[in-house]
């Protein structure tokens, strides 16, 4: 089978990690293929903070479990949060930012790393907190959340779920 369609048909979000932090060759290559997302018009509206920091991925981990009313590690450990934002005043903003953190979460399963998007971005940073963390990554408040890709090696592998019947329709 084609390296590529393997990666994509094995690919399962992960909620399990091991505290060993990513290489950061292997985070250059996740990064570069996140760069290299289509965007509406190639206008590329996203930009990616990555916060291997563990006090701010902390910081963040609580204000996601705030907006979702949970005590619990919204990163499930992992030791490194991409934060994808977009441009606003782009129409394809969203879409952009999506794209953006699909390639990433598909770059890192053909490294062997674990990721999983994550809500809730643009909430957290519609807060009073959130608003001073772009504020202290020089970020323009014209930027909102799109998702957090967290990443890291897995402890385990979860099994696919299976598919369901009309997933696919032709129209000949």
């Amino acid at each position: 089978m084609n390296e590529t369609i393997k990666n994509l048909i094995e690919r399962r979000s992960c909620r399990n990690y091991k505290q060993e932090q990513i290489k950061d060759e292997e985070l250059n290559l996740i990064l570069e293929a996140g760069e290299y997302a289509p965007t509406g018009m190639g206008r590329q509206s996203p930009i990616m903070v990555v916060i291997q920091d563990k006090d701010t991925i902390s910081k963040l981990s609580k204000l996601n479990g705030k907006i979702m009313e949970e005590s619990t590690d919204p990163f499930y450990g992992a030791p490194t949060v991409i934060v994808v934002l977009a441009d606003k005043n782009i129409g394809t903003y969203k879409e952009d930012g999506s794209l953006v953190l699909g390639n990433l979460m598909n770059a890192a399963q053909s490294l062997g790393i674990g990721s999983c998007w994550i809500h809730r971005a643009k909430e957290e940073f519609e807060t009073e907190e959130g608003k001073e963390l772009l504020k202290e990554w020089n970020i323009p408040n014209n930027y909102v959340g799109i998702g957090h890709c967290i990443l890291g090696y897995p402890e385990k592998v979860e099994e696919a779920k299976p598919r369901k019947e009309d997933y696919i329709r032709f129209v000949k």
